[in-house]
């Protein structure tokens, strides 16, 4: 089998002819390189270069693969996959030091449940807060209009 890739195709080749596949399908672009680089004689350095990839990111695609197959190729969201600071107990404990001191701030309740040795910044605090709705009321301005005049006794 034959892997060529260019600008706008990824092609397959073999002896009964040739697949087609769009550049731009990712998950194809791994199998192809992982073919090429394990299968072929390209090996994983160059294989990794023809796809622009690196020789580390190479292994890792490679070690997905191994792990969880096909869907292991699939493109991942980057970042952490779950509130690993916000968790059931520290939003339990940001409510109940709101509700038992309604006028503490963001930053104090922060510095409390810290002294609890959990890791919490203020602004997970002010989530927390926003996301629970218990934020401080605001009072409205009253409107400008004029003080009711009383009657009073009546002059002569």
């Amino acid at each position: 089998m034959k892997i060529s890739l260019s600008n706008t195709m990824l092609r397959f080749t073999g002896p009964g002819g040739s697949l087609l596949v769009p550049n731009r399908d990712e998950v194809c672009r791994r199998l192809a390189m992982l073919i090429e680089g394990e299968c072929e004689s390209l090996g994983p350095s160059k294989a990794a270069q023809k796809y622009d990839f690196s020789r580390q990111r190479y292994h890792q695609i490679l070690a997905a693969f191994y792990e969880e197959g096909a869907e292991g190729l699939l493109l991942q969201k980057p970042g952490p996959k779950t509130d690993y600071r916000r968790t059931d107990q520290v939003v339990r404990l940001v409510i109940r030091c709101r509700f038992l001191d309604p006028d503490s701030s963001p930053e104090v309740i922060a510095q409390k449940i810290r002294q609890q040795n959990h890791a919490i910044s203020q602004r997970s605090v002010e989530r927390i807060i926003a996301d629970y709705g218990l934020q401080k009321k605001t009072l409205r301005p009253e409107s400008r209009q004029p003080a009711p005049v009383r009657p009073g006794p009546a002059h002569p």
